[in-house]
């Protein structure tokens, strides 16, 4: 296909909602038609259930220039990208012909960059209107404020076979094909959102935000911003949506976003939607009382969750899935939800905390507190385990994905680079943290055939030892010492928690601790070392 084919192609795109074929819902059309292929719950809300139901990251290709396009393809990758052009003559073809839906969205509610989404979608079932109400209830209503123009096409009825996801960076245009998951949707807009971010020097990142007022040491109440990096199943939302027992007189939490935001080098970073898609799993009132009570409001839209023939909800039962879904309105999380969706610049906050979510079960201390480089180097390992919203059949295994952002367009050495710089110009303002909502002590053999075999579970944080942990780091009060293996601040003490739980020397000898650090440093130096244009600054923090 030739650059005057795609030329054509978009123009077709951006025809499309004036042709014959194509209808322009209202809100309330989009709401009363979804509804009737729901099932309702007890909450008043809706259950719908997809065919697809994981995200299809080994089908998805970025075609375009040598600075857009992905490295180390897959076999099936490859197929998709020889196969492209005739593809696209096939969708072009379609969609002139294919009943659809055109909805007009927009991402962001700023005065500088609000990315405006086009959505098409087809509606050769009736039922994937659900599809198109479940994004027009994460972004907001078409606005005219400044931004660019991004587009995806989702063709759910695709053969299964020739099941993928096109993205075209330099046109703003992704091609879903084959699948009927939501979140392929969602992702398809903040990627292209974040990628168009970095093109107005703003790096785009997979973290939730939120204010927090805090009582410091000096009985004075600061004024925090807080970004909490994470990938799918770390605690991400978890903790976006958590006021960590910040419950003083004067001190208070109030969430501003949970999944995608764009950072300015001022600090100020601006939302992208007021829908959070939060996993169900395991969700109860107890544990996670703010994102129950949004989830069991009758504003949200549930996903692939057990509901009984009496509406009745099971947020613990996996027998459809392990990655059971849920869409809440920022407005259910009522006096916890923060004014706007977006974090004010620096200079007008006491200090902008970065929290780095993983998860090991080793030996990784449960929280750490890091220099400019070691930040760095956590936002470019982004060290984790997959989950089931990623790849399923690998749930549970370590992974690495740099900024712990599986979207990003381009050299993921800019995004590191870029975001040292942030904290080197912002030094005095900004403090960086690894927090661990694994654990430590696990004991694992291999087996004969490769595979990995647990013979002691790790000791697990508690959410209510993390929120213990985010608490006294809000407030200043955790004294900080070196410790001896990988050159970082670890507490001396944390009030509500107990630390010794975590100390290496319960669950290893000193030859198995010594072991299991030095391998970790290792995979962390191999993996650093495969980004060319990264900071020496950087690499340097990670040689020893």
């Amino acid at each position: 296909m030739s650059e005057i084919q795609i030329i054509e192609f978009m123009k077709l795109i951006k025809k499309l909602p004036e042709m014959p074929n194509v209808q322009i819902p209202t809100a309330e059309q989009l709401r009363r038609l979804s509804e009737s292929y729901g099932n309702l719950t007890e909450f008043g809300n809706y259950n719908f259930c997809s065919a697809v139901r994981n995200r299809s990251a080994g089908l998805t290709v970025y075609i375009g220039n040598e600075r857009v396009r992905q490295k180390g393809l897959t076999r099936e990758q490859q197929e998709i990208l020889k196969k492209w052009p005739k593809t696209m003559r096939l969708v072009a073809r379609y969609l002139q012909k294919a009943p659809l839906y055109y909805i007009p969205l927009t991402m962001g509610h700023n005065d500088t960059f609000n990315p405006h989404c086009n959505l098409i979608i087809s509606r050769y079932r009736a039922d994937y209107v659900r599809l198109a109400y479940m994004v027009y209830k994460t972004l907001f209503e078409r606005s005219d404020r400044p931004g660019p123009e991004i587009y995806l096409v989702d063709l759910p009825e695709w053969q299964e076979k020739d099941r993928q996801i096109l993205v075209f960076p330099e046109e703003h245009l992704t091609i879903v094909l084959g699948s009927d998951y939501y979140g392929e949707i969602k992702k398809g807009f903040l990627r292209m959102g974040m990628y168009l971010a970095k093109e107005h020097n703003m790096l785009g990142l997979h973290a939730g935000a939120k204010m927090i007022w805090a009582r410091g040491g000096d009985g004075r109440i600061k004024k925090l911003g807080m970004i909490i990096f994470g990938l799918t199943a770390t605690g991400k939302t978890t903790h976006s949506c958590h006021h960590h027992g910040l419950l003083e007189p004067g001190e208070k939490v109030r969430i501003v976003q949970d999944d995608v935001i764009f950072l300015k080098k001022s600090g100020e970073t601006f939302g992208t939607e007021r829908g959070f898609y939060i996993k169900t799993e395991g969700l109860n009132p107890d544990v996670h009382p703010l994102l129950y009570k949004a989830a069991t409001s009758k504003n949200a839209i549930l996903e692939n969750v057990m509901v009984d023939y009496t509406g009745k909800v099971y947020f613990d039962d996996d027998v459809l899935t392990g990655n059971g879904r849920g869409i809440i309105q920022f407005d259910d999380l009522g006096e916890w939800r923060n004014e706007e969706i977006n974090l004010p610049p620096i200079r007008d906050l006491d200090k902008l905390i970065i929290a780095f979510i993983t998860r090991r079960n080793t030996v990784l201390p449960i929280v750490t507190k890091l220099n400019k480089a070691q930040a760095a180097g956590a936002f470019m390992l982004g060290e984790s385990v997959e989950s089931s919203g990623g790849d399923p059949r690998r749930a549970g295994e370590s992974i690495r994905v740099v900024g712990m952002n599986p979207f990003i367009v381009g050299d993921e050495a800019d995004e590191g680079n870029w975001f040292y710089d942030f904290l080197e110009e912002n030094e005095n303002s900004v403090e960086c943290y690894q927090l661990n909502t694994g654990g430590v002590g696990e004991l694992a053999v291999t087996e004969s055939d490769g595979t990995k075999r647990i013979v002691r579970k790790a000791t697990r944080v508690e959410i209510h030892e993390m929120a213990s942990i985010i608490r006294n780091i809000c407030r200043g009060t955790i004294r900080w010492r070196k410790e001896a293996y990988f050159n970082t601040l670890v507490p001396e003490e944390v009030e509500g928690v107990d630390m010794k739980r975590f100390e290496l020397r319960n669950y290893y000898s000193e030859e198995e601790i010594f072991a299991l650090v030095e391998n970790l440093k290792r995979e962390r130096r191999e993996y650093l070392l495969r980004f060319k244009n990264l900071y020496p600054e950087i690499l340097e923090e990670f040689s020893f």
